[in-house]
């Protein structure tokens, strides 16, 4: 899910509370604020244990018949699960669906068996029960009024506060599938193929997954879409919208096939819609054409990519069919691109959402990269300001956090940092061609399957023969950045340069990582790599030309904190170790920076001669506390083996 580019910090929740009070925009990125900075509150979930007794079959097929209208979330019909029994015996069919939708009855293999209710789950009796290897057929007849007006609603109705068309549509992410029809809520189990057959007034239409294999009329103004979809799909990537819509459909061609894909778009039926959001609407089709070559050919190509605009504050990637609010570049792309990474490669566990929104998110930047040269440089700054804004958490979702949507969904680490580090992977292989075979390889390793973030690093040490276990512990597992404290100079035709690390977070002390300097000359720039695998790193480098000042990662390519860096004296070039002294003038905090990690005695002076403060460090950057001093002129003597009776002065104000 996702949101506006352009109003990336910028809060239009308000607009749809008055409405409904039911936007979710379940990839509102980087607006997912409703998932992770929500500002109404939190909005925690809390979901309890499953029962066992769902792994006991493998679900092959959903058949959904239902009614449903624009104006409320009313639902009634029947679902059809078939399944093939995984334990030993299957003498007990479970299945979810919210307790405050009606179940009439329920048929096993066509015959009406009675069934147990405990709060949102339900327990079929199976007479005779059935052994493992066979097939097992539940129809569910249901109807009710789900509940409505919370963020994570599974079904809403609501009127479009800018164009006034009145929508019913679902969003099942993460825990909600079975607020609307009775489902199997596991993320391991696939479908083989669904249909999605609905019955609504003849002034509508519905929208769903796959292809509308025909539209059948009724009694009573009454009309049947019947959607067929033959790919595997996840429990919560089935949707409907109904509304009145306009069908308007263009085509994408992608190289390396000779087939159109279909690109099937449900717009409001408003004379002024189309017009306004047309020419972002035809960019899905260049989108469609990047993201082939890049990741592999569109993964649901013998049957659609589509949209069906509701009221929502950005989009659900509702496979081969996202409902989204409205169409922007990175929306658009961005919910494009989970058809990939999301629907055809599931994410393992809710741990894992970085298979879904990371890779979603980056996507955003490799089309601005592609399609809209000069505009991904400030995207990947905004996103590092977000992530740099908190000096904690990870991008794998804690297991004890993972029922918690606002953790799931959190904008600064799921799907900001979470792109972040695609970014810093690429930067690390040094090799497009390399970096992009791994995307289609693990597109096509794990397709219509579900894959871990550990899969994904498989992947890449497998196709690039490096080791990412390094990376994985810091940038995925562990929390925090660096901080980058660098001194340089340059003699005669070296350049030397100091750099101490420093982290925003204990938990993860070290970051191993390749960093890019660049070195500016008169006569022009250029780059060199070093790898820093020690808190502090000498680097000799040689360079005849003469160098007027130096940057680290000018580009952002990397997560990281440029505390300071400064061009260093002579004594630190020929190898006597001295020592830096910043900010200076100070007003709360002094820090003396150190080359080495060795033993020192530190002493500061006043303008009297009076000893202020005095200590002992082996640390390489020391922070030393000015509250308590007096303004005025400071003198520090720093004694040690390589800096013995060094002075430096500074002033605090």
């Amino acid at each position: 899910m996702q949101t506006d580019f352009q109003l990336k910090r910028v809060l239009f929740i308000l607009v749809f509370i008055i409405n409904a009070g039911i936007m979710i925009a379940q990839h509102v990125y980087p607006q997912h604020d409703y998932k992770g900075n929500n500002p109404l509150g939190q909005i925690t979930k809390s979901i309890k244990a499953q029962t066992p007794l769902l792994n006991n079959y493998d679900v092959k097929f959903y058949y959904l018949d239902i009614a449903v209208e624009r104006t409320s979330v009313d639902v009634k019909g029947n679902v059809t699960i078939k399944a093939e029994v995984v334990s030993s015996v299957l003498d007990t069919f479970a299945f979810e669906l919210i307790d405050t939708l009606t179940i009439d009855s329920v048929l096993i293999n066509g015959v009406k068996s009675t069934f147990t209710r405990n709060n949102d789950e339900v327990f079929v009796k199976v007479t005779p029960a059935i052994s493992h290897g066979n097939l097992v057929t539940a129809t569910i007849f249901y109807w009710g009024t789900p509940p409505t007006g919370g963020f994570f609603s599974g079904i809403s109705s609501a009127a479009s506060p800018t164009w006034g068309n009145q929508i019913t549509w679902t969003l099942s992410e993460s825990f909600n599938a079975k607020q609307w029809f009775p489902c199997k809520q596991v993320l391991s189990d696939k479908a083989d193929s669904s249909y999605v057959f609905v019955t609504t007034s003849d002034s509508n239409k519905a929208g769903s997954n796959g292809l509308l294999t025909n539209i059948v009329s009724l009694p009573n103004n009454k009309v049947r879409y019947e959607w067929k979809a033959r790919y595997p799909i996840d429990y919560y990537l089935i949707s409907v919208a109904v509304g009145k819509y306009v069908d308007y459909s263009i085509y994408a061609h992608p190289a390396g096939t000779n087939d159109s894909i279909l690109i099937q778009n449900y717009i409001y039926d408003n004379p002024n819609t189309l017009p306004y959001f047309k020419t972002q609407i035809d960019l899905t089709a260049d989108f469609i054409e990047l993201y082939s070559d890049l990741y592999g050919l569109y993964p649901f190509r013998k049957e659609k990519y589509g949209h069906c605009m509701v009221p929502l504050g950005g989009g659900m990637e509702h496979q081969t069919m996202t409902t989204l609010g409205s169409f922007n570049f990175t929306l658009t792309s961005h919910e494009l691109s989970h058809q990939w990474f999301g629907d055809n490669v599931t994410c393992a566990t809710w741990s894992d959402i970085w298979i879904n929104e990371g890779f979603a998110s980056y996507s955003e930047y490799l089309a601005l990269e592609y399609l809209s040269s000069g505009q991904e440089q400030p995207w990947m700054a905004d996103v590092h300001s977000n992530v740099l804004s908190q000096p904690d958490g990870s991008v794998y979702v804690p297991v004890l956090q993972a029922t918690d949507e606002n953790r799931i969904f959190d904008s600064r680490l799921s799907y900001d940092k979470g792109a972040a580090i695609i970014h810093m992977i690429r930067f690390e292989l040094q090799n497009d061609t390399v970096f992009f075979n791994i995307m289609k390889a693990f597109q096509n390793q794990y397709k219509d399957s579900i894959a871990t973030g550990d899969d994904f690093k498989n992947v890449t040490e497998t196709l690039s023969g490096k080791s990412f276990d390094d990376f994985f512990n810091q940038w995925y597992y562990g929390e925090g950045y660096p901080i980058y404290n660098v001194v340089w100079s340059q003699y005669n035709d070296t350049l030397f340069i100091s750099n101490v690390q420093t982290t925003s977070m204990p938990i993860t002390p070290l970051f191993k990582m390749l960093l890019p300097f660049k070195i500016h000359t008169a006569n022009g720039d250029s780059v060199v790599l070093l790898q820093q695998n020690q808190h502090t790193e000498n680097f000799k480098v040689p360079f005849s030309n003469h160098i007027t000042s130096l940057e680290l990662d000018p580009d952002n390519w990397l997560l990281m904190v440029v505390s300071n860096i400064v061009q260093g004296t002579d004594d630190q070039v020929i190898g006597k170790e001295t020592f830096l002294v910043y900010p200076n003038p100070a007003t709360d905090v002094i820090k003396l920076q150190f080359s080495k990690t060795e033993n020192r005695h530190v002493q500061i002076y006043d303008s009297n001669g009076r000893l202020v403060l005095e200590l002992e460090s082996a640390q390489t950057l020391l922070n030393i506390d000015t509250h308590a001093m007096n303004k005025g002129i400071y003198t520090i003597k720093v004694l040690g083996k390589n800096s013995m009776n060094q002075t430096k002065k500074f002033v605090k104000i």
